[in-house]
């Protein structure tokens, strides 16, 4: 498909997000990756898009390509209090590297905390709960003042994501997916072409990383997610849930 320099579809807001997602969808059925961070960040959200990051283990090689286009992207990072010391410092690192200038931090309440995990050992019993007062409703507080968000989400990571699109819609906005069809390898290639840092611990046997006391070392030809919430049935933190994790509380975020 022919891409231009003008992206915006002019989408008749009577339509609808859904109507939106799937015209996008259309036009950037064959574009790359950094096509359709362009598009989204200068053009079809300027001034109204962030992307969130976990800094995690393959996270460079998006803030790579937002950096490349806008490093004053805002970057919205969840600290949940319970993360390995070793991300703050890899966060600090890219930071610097690709000089990104509005990172915003963001963490859990302290009276969501005090009221629902005062002894900061909720993760024992409710690990739903947990990552939901420490990621989900942190997480929609601060895309309140955003239309559009982007994720780092990739098809190969799990089933629940093997038909992940490029846009889609999510709790009243839209999600932008750019890595959506990259395979591991192409992350890999990515990061190596450019000399992106890799995070501390993925040499230390933890492809993917989250919080210290659900993450977990993979042994080699496990599932590069095995060990996030290992011996759960459980894939997911919440903020990709398309009920934001409301039923875990019914907060109605």
């Amino acid at each position: 498909m022919a891409l231009h320099e003008t992206f915006s579809l002019g989408v008749d807001p009577e339509l609808g997000l859904q109507a939106e997602v799937a015209a996008l969808n259309a036009q950037f059925e064959d574009a790359t990756a950094q096509e359709i961070l362009r598009a989204a960040i200068r053009h079809q959200f300027a001034g109204d898009i962030a992307m969130v990051s976990s800094f995690g283990a393959d996270s460079a090689v998006l803030l790579h390509m937002v950096s490349q286009i806008d490093p004053s992207t805002p970057v919205l990072f969840g600290d949940t209090v319970k993360l390995f010391p070793a991300t703050l410092l890899y966060r600090d690192d890219l930071i610097e590297k690709l000089g990104l200038s509005d990172v915003r931090t963001f963490k859990p309440s302290k009276e969501d905390l005090a009221d629902r995990d005062p002894a900061g050992m909720l993760w024992m019993s409710d690990t739903d709960a947990c990552c939901h007062i420490r990621k989900v409703v942190p997480l929609e507080r601060i895309l309140s003042g955003f239309d559009a968000w982007i994720s780092g989400r990739k098809r190969f990571q799990s089933a629940s994501r093997a038909n992940l699109e490029y846009f889609e819609v999510d709790e009243g906005r839209v999600k932008v997916n750019p890595l959506a069809d990259w395979s591991a390898a192409e992350i890999l290639d990515y990061a190596k072409t450019h000399d992106l840092p890799t995070h501390p611990l993925v040499a230390q046997g933890y492809p993917s990383i989250g919080c210290m006391p659900c993450t977990d070392k993979v042994a080699p030809g496990e599932d590069p997610r095995s060990g996030r919430w290992r011996g759960q049935d459980k894939t997911e933190c919440g903020i990709h849930w398309p009920t934001h994790g409301k039923e875990v509380d019914g907060s109605g975020i």
